[in-house]
């Protein structure tokens, strides 16, 4: 049985399409919340959700994981997956919640991620049989970049966007996962955030906020 996920939403009453946010390790949904109020302005009639990751973090007690990190707070690989299987299907319940409460189709529905958020939104997915309108994945990586060519259902258009100068997920990881994407048949764009360390810099913004207005056809 899925675990329900805690969620705020910001946006009207009546939208025409939605935006889910997926935080990073030890974060929750408020710490992305707060990019629908650049963003709104710009993606009007849009529907804006932040869950909170379905596990307290080990290293954080005020923040939440959808799993352990095995270097950084002593879990097993073992309980990485196991942790990581269930924040699927928790995922993946939240999402159809969120389309049937506003009577929207996945092509209504762009997915933003941050670090271990990005690394769900390229893990989920494209394992649901239909595409959503777009995925951003700021300061990430591709989990499995030997197996999404073969367990790809959906193939939604991709933006990743990675900090130069980031100390926790290394900006190698952009071309690996591009790399990846692309060579499984995805339509992928990056972008480098100069000078930037493990974070979503003003320019990435910008050029996330112009993917999703065009994946979204605002």
């Amino acid at each position: 049985m899925p675990r329900a996920l805690k969620s705020d939403r910001k946006g009207p009453a009546k939208a025409r399409q939605a935006i889910i946010f997926l935080h990073g390790y030890g974060a929750d949904g408020t710490d992305l919340l707060g990019l629908a109020d650049v963003l709104s302005p710009h993606l009007p009639d849009t529907a804006f959700y932040a869950p909170d990751a379905p596990e307290k973090c080990a290293n954080n007690p005020f923040g939440f994981q959808w799993f352990p990190i095995p270097w950084l707070d002593g879990s097993t690989e073992a309980q990485a997956r196991e942790s990581m299987t269930k924040s699927i299907a928790d995922i993946n319940a939240f999402v159809d919640k969120v389309l049937a409460d506003e009577s929207l189709t996945p092509d209504r529905l762009a997915i933003v991620g941050f670090s271990q958020g990005t690394m769900m939104a390229l893990h989920v997915f494209p394992r649901r049989p239909q595409p959503v309108a777009g995925i951003v994945g700021f300061s990430g990586r591709l989990l499995s970049p030997d197996t999404i060519a073969t367990e790809a259902v959906s193939r939604p258009p991709v933006l990743l966007a990675h900090g130069d100068q980031d100390p926790m997920v290394p900006f190698a990881d952009l071309a690996v996962a591009a790399d990846a994407l692309s060579a499984a048949g995805f339509t992928v764009l990056t972008h480098v955030m100069k000078g930037t360390g493990h974070g979503i810099a003003p320019d990435g913004l910008g050029v996330a906020l112009n993917f999703l207005r065009d994946r979204l056809d605002m």
